[in-house]
């Protein structure tokens, strides 16, 4: 996996944990690579998974059966899309909304590339 240098590692691994489960990689209380097959997978050292899965434990996302492994929380898909989308609208829409309207991009053209965009990805995601 390769990291960007504008977010700590731990927390990248934890957005893809995310993005498994909102894919449906992992299922709702399906059990997950356990902490050393997961540091394996992504090259780091098993301290840093084991702070990203940490981190998803407190958020509610992942939970801990000890001795068996983390499986996915009842209610992960859900809690994980109502948190992104609540970072999004606070932290990346404003200044989305600052370019377009700066750009002179109206609402209609937004939609237009917006739906593009879908039909691009899907057609992708099915080749794959």
């Amino acid at each position: 996996m390769e990291f960007k240098e504008s977010k700590p590692i731990y927390l990248q691994i934890a957005d893809r944990i995310c993005d498994e489960v909102l894919l449906g990689r992992y299922r709702e209380e399906e059990r997950i690579p356990s902490v050393r097959e997961y540091a394996a997978t992504v090259e780091v050292n098993a301290n840093t998974a084991m702070r990203s899965f940490d981190y998803l434990q407190n958020q509610g996302i992942i939970y801990n059966k000890r001795g068996i492994g983390y499986f996915v929380a009842g209610g992960a898909r859900r809690l994980i899309l109502s948190l992104r989308k609540q970072h999004f609208m606070d932290d990346e829409a404003a200044a989305l909304f600052k370019q377009l309207y700066m750009l002179g991009i109206s609402d209609k053209e937004l939609a237009d590339m917006y739906r593009t965009y879908i039909q691009n990805h899907h057609t992708k995601e099915e080749n794959e």
